[in-house]
């Protein structure tokens, strides 16, 4: 193990690319949705620790992006749809004082990449999807600590990450790998055994492949323990998310795939373990709430006070684990394939199930057709016809495989009966409901 190639994240590594006594500046992408949103809340409750310099958002929100811009006095604003420059401006204008001047402003398919490549020290990349690997590379590129949400742009893109990356440059804010850093800080490399990535189970939890078969939008949403935006419910039911973390855990701190495995922890209190040759294991465990990774990623080494919740070590809880069920999920197993295969796979996969997703939403596939879908449009593929080293594979390439996996999906999807109903509101969670953008 010590003669295989060095983490993308290791504890052990700081990479420090501005070294300064007053508040590490920080650009925030992503900014209006919930990982973005959780940031600022920590940034505004600890502001002798940390300053946004630059929000980006796609542009669909813009009153929120323009309070958050005159509440944090950023330098830069980018938004990905050109169309709503003119109300992002009026919408600053009326929060500004007169005289006082107003944000510079990004904007366009590539806004979010040129404002990862401005100064600062760290980049959160909160943004959602395979569009936020354009970020990821120009932050790395440009030398900024890339504290990253962004799990699509590592999947479809980790051979042109680690290309790119120095050591200690990343930090990872999903809440498993978050844990699995902070494990890891226990113990050597060499003493790593195994890692043990945690679920939630999803809302579909100890059912059968037959007994999900039939299941309604409105219930994949109903998510037992996180809120999230839809499409991250929706893999969280299907265990996509699970299998995309393990592409993710593999890539970040090259463990091979047969040493990371996933376990269901409906409490979803630890957030994952890693065991040691010692037969040790050591977890990671908050009560469920984004602002604990978020912090790590954005004061590392240091951790930040309050950043979260703690435990009431004073009342009774239970913790539970069991197996994962690979008949009835498994979406897993196929991350692991296409993890393997390397090159353009992973962005088939990731690429496909976004679409049959959107396809189940609208009632234009059943639960399970999602994963079958899935699975047909990576045979079809077969093996990349690109290497993994990162020499040959290229961002077009990744383009080319997800242009790709979308139509091929999008044909496979018309071929099956429409049974299902149109999507419904996202179903009102429980009590234990926090809000997360990772997680599950």
């Amino acid at each position: 193990m010590s003669d295989s190639p060095a983490p993308l994240a290791d504890p052990h590594l700081v990479f420090d690319p501005v070294a300064a006594d007053g508040p590490r500046d920080v650009v925030i992408l992503g900014s209006t949705g919930s990982i973005g949103t959780q940031a600022i809340d920590l940034v505004e409750r600890n502001p002798e620790r940390f300053r946004v310099r630059g929000l980006s958002a796609a542009g669909g929100r813009v009153a929120p992006l323009a309070e958050q811009a005159w509440r944090l006095r950023v330098r830069t604003v980018a938004v990905a749809r050109e169309a709503v420059v003119p109300a992002l401006r009026q919408a600053l204008r009326e929060r500004y004082r007169s005289g006082e001047p107003l944000p510079e402003i990004l904007a366009g398919a590539d806004a979010a990449t040129q404002l990862a490549a401005s100064e600062c020290h760290t980049v959160l990349n909160g943004i959602t999807g395979s569009i936020g690997l354009a970020p990821t590379l120009a932050a790395l590129e440009a030398g900024r600590t890339l504290a990253l949400a962004n799990k699509e742009s590592l999947i479809v893109g980790g051979p042109l990450v680690k290309a790119l990356a120095k050591p200690g440059q990343i930090i990872p804010v999903d809440s498993e790998h978050a844990a699995l850093f902070q494990a890891l800080a226990s113990g050597t490399r060499a003493d790593v055994r195994k890692l043990v990535v945690t679920a939630s189970g999803g809302p579909f939890r100890g059912r059968t492949k037959e007994e999900i078969a039939h299941v309604t939008p409105a219930d994949a949403l109903a998510h037992p323990t996180w809120a999230m935006g839809p499409v991250i419910t929706i893999n969280s039911a299907t265990l996509v998310n699970k299998g995309l973390e393990v592409i993710e855990a593999h890539l970040l701190y090259d463990i091979p795939f047969e040493r990371i495995e996933v376990v269901v922890h409906p409490q979803s209190y630890v957030h994952s373990m890693v065991e040691f040759t010692d037969g040790s294991t050591i977890a990671q465990a908050t009560p469920p709430d984004m602002r604990g990774p978020i912090a790590i990623g954005l004061g590392w080494p240091e951790r930040v006070p309050d950043a979260a919740p703690a435990f009431d070590w004073s009342k009774a809880s239970s913790w539970e684990f069991f197996p994962l069920d690979n008949d009835a999920f498994p979406s897993v197993g196929l991350a692991r394939h296409v993890g393997e295969l390397a090159g353009t796979a992973p962005a088939v996969f990731n690429a496909a199930n976004e679409e049959c997703v959107d396809a189940f939403l609208n009632g234009a596939l059943p639960f399970n057709g999602i994963m079958d879908t899935v699975t047909k449009v990576v045979q079809e593929h077969g093996s990349p016809r690109t290497g993994s080293t990162g020499t040959s594979l290229t961002v077009a390439d990744v383009l080319e495989a997800e242009t790709w996996a979308r139509a091929r999906a999008r044909e496979l999807t018309k071929t099956q009966t429409k049974t299902q109903p149109k999507a419904q509101p996202m179903a009102r969670q429980t009590a234990q409901t926090t809000t997360a953008e990772a997680g599950a």
